[in-house]
C-alpha cells in the first residue's frame, strides 16, 4: 500500500490570503519584515518543500517493493541452494544440516493427538483456597491445592 501523500491546509490557505492581499497592493508592507513578497518566498518554499517531501515518499515506496521482490527472490533462492545440497549430498547428510536443513533421520516424528509441549514444561497452576468464605476461596475451610 502507497503511502498516503501530503497536503498543507496551510498552505492552501495562505495562497488564498495572499491573492487577497494582492488585490490590496503586490507590494504591500505592514512592516516587522511583513511583506507581500516574504509571505509569497515562504509560500513558494513551502510549497517546494512538500512537493520534495511527497516525491520522497514515491520513491520511498518504490525501493520498499523492490526490496520485498528481492527479499522474495532470495527465499526462493536460499530454498533452491538447500534442495541443491539435498540433491548432491542427500537429506540425511552432515552437509544438509550444515547448510541449515534438518537432516532426515533427526526429525522427531509426533503422533496424532500429542501435544507440541512436553508434558513436563506443561505449566502446573495452583488453586488457592481461602478458609473465610471470601469470594476468592471456597467456604469449607481446604487448604490450597496443587492442580497439573
Amino acid at each position: 500500500m502507497a503511502r498516503k501523500k501530503r497536503t498543507s491546509q496551510v498552505l492552501e490557505k495562505a495562497v488564498r490570503r495572499a491573492a487577497g492581499i494582492n488585490s490590496i497592493d503586490p507590494n504591500l508592507n505592514v512592516g516587522n519584515g511583513l511583506s507581500l513578497p516574504a509571505f509569497s518566498t515562504l509560500i513558494e518554499t513551502m510549497r517546494t518543500r512538500e512537493h520534495l517531501y511527497n516525491t520522497a515518499l514515491s520513491n520511498l515506496d518504490k525501493l520498499y517493493h523492490e526490496m520485498l521482490e528481492t527479499e522474495r527472490e532470495l527465499a526462493d533462492m536460499a530454498e533452491h541452494m538447500l534442495l541443491g545440497v539435498a540433491i548432491q549430498y542427500g537429506k540425511s547428510s552432515v552437509e544438509y544440516g550444515m547448510a541449515g536443513g534438518v537432516p532426515k533421520n533427526q526429525r522427531r516424528k509426533g503422533l496424532r493427538g500429542e501435544s507440541p509441549v512436553p508434558s513436563s514444561q506443561q505449566p502446573s497452576f495452583i488453586v488457592g483456597v481461602n478458609g473465610n468464605g471470601s469470594k476468592n476461596g471456597s467456604q469449607n475451610g481446604n487448604k490450597a491445592a496443587a492442580t497439573s
